[in-house]
């Protein structure tokens, strides 16, 4: 966990209260601190962020390596083939001269005095010789072209990609100094709620832990538990102290002003400090970000599934994405045609279907189903000046 610093957040519940979507989302990636460094091994630092920059240790390549199968020449030939090296095994031990060759193998080193490789497919052999017509290229790399030691792989901030994951192979490293992962507890409220199987009489199948899960792993973050509570505030008080051991605590439902919502009363109690209280936007405004004294952050997500998926998207991800270190994309934007009705005093999300160079409303979305959503291509984010035909940004779904 981190510390949160009070001084850095909203300035209060009074101030929190229906923020604009665009400050919200830009608050939730701002106020927490990347967690804090770790050194893992390659394997397990794919998709995580460096905290520092990676250092090659090894020169890559290590030696004058062949870039083809064919044969290491000097001179203009005929050649005479005086030797054989593969990869793996030990240099040619001889120095070519003038009409010397070496059979080799992609990758084998490359014996001294060689000036190029000439590929197979451009020679020809007669018993002991071989003839070709050479090109400019010479089929060699050379040691450390790549990298030196000492030379900076990437720097600080830099997502480890598959390639930076080989390229530091190659300069001979075998663990990174990566963020931790942020850690997050779900926590699931509604007496009505199942988690598996076919609902009874006046139950319902969860449908935000699937949407949450998805959201936290692309931000980078870990879900590590999960949990159904009932819809009792000594229940939820009880299991928000438990999660003593993440970083986000995230709560579906209990958000709003029902009876059964008791998200507000609890976190009273627990003397949390509001940053995020309810947002402008349809679907998806009865959602919270707050944070404890020891350092964790609270997001309450409403419970119906579009509007989760909403605020999953508003709060949830760039916070998770900032803990890990990872910098808030670029916005995309494109035109938005279709029949949709804009929110007077916010935002309206709606699901598009995304052509070449703009995108549609598929229309039939509501709050409590995302049937809609799932076989659209992004969510478009509709302002109140919105007309069909205007620009808008688009949010892709997990």
């Amino acid at each position: 966990m981190q510390t949160v610093s009070m001084a850095s957040a909203a300035d209060g519940p009074e101030a929190s209260r229906n923020m604009s979507w665009s400050a919200a989302r830009a608050l939730a990636a701002r106020l927490p601190d990347p967690l804090k460094a770790e050194r893992v091994e390659l394997s397990a630092s794919a998709g995580r962020v460096l905290a520092s920059a990676a250092y090659a240790v090894l020169a890559a390549p290590p030696f004058d390596a062949a870039a083809m199968d064919g044969f290491a020449v000097r001179g203009t030939g005929p050649w005479r083939i005086v030797g054989r090296v593969l990869a793996g095994g030990s240099a040619w031990s001889g120095t070519l001269t003038d009409g010397d060759a070496v059979e080799i193998a992609t990758g084998a080193v490359v014996p001294v005095g060689a000036e190029a490789v000439v590929p197979y497919e451009q020679c020809r052999r007669d018993g002991r010789l071989v003839t070709a017509e050479r090109d400019t290229r010479r089929h060699i790399r050379r040691a450390g072209e790549d990298a030196l030691p000492g030379d900076e792989l990437a720097p600080a901030g830099r997502r480890v990609s598959a390639t930076l994951l080989a390229a530091a192979a190659q300069a001979g490293l075998d663990e990174l100094s990566v963020h931790r992962r942020p850690r997050v507890a779900l926590l699931i409220t509604g007496d009505e709620v199942v988690l598996h199987g076919r609902p009874g009489p006046g139950q319902v199948r969860d449908a935000l832990a699937p949407v949450v899960t998805a959201l936290v792993t692309r931000a980078g973050g870990e879900v590590v538990e999960h949990r159904l509570l009932a819809d009792h505030p000594e229940a939820l008080r009880d299991a928000i102290g438990a999660t003593q051991q993440v970083d986000v605590v995230v709560i579906t439902g209990s958000s709003s002003a029902g009876a059964a919502d008791h998200l507000r009363g609890v976190l009273a109690t627990l003397g949390a400090y509001w940053h995020v209280d309810g947002v402008a936007c349809r679907p998806g405004r009865p959602q919270s970000l707050a944070s404890t004294a020891d350092g964790r952050w609270i997001v309450g997500l409403p419970g119906n599934p579009f509007a989760g998926l909403v605020a999953g998207l508003t709060i949830l991800e760039p916070l998770v994405a900032a803990m890990a270190g990872r910098t808030p994309p670029a916005p995309v934007v494109l035109p938005v045609t279709g029949d949709a009705t804009p929110h007077p005093h916010g935002v309206r999300l709606v699901p598009v279907r995304v052509g070449q160079r703009h995108a549609e409303v598929v229309p039939g979305a509501r709050s409590g189903s995302l049937r809609i959503a799932a076989v659209a291509d992004a969510l478009a984010v509709l302002d109140p000046n919105w007309r069909s035909g205007t620009t808008a940004e688009l949010l892709t779904p997990p």
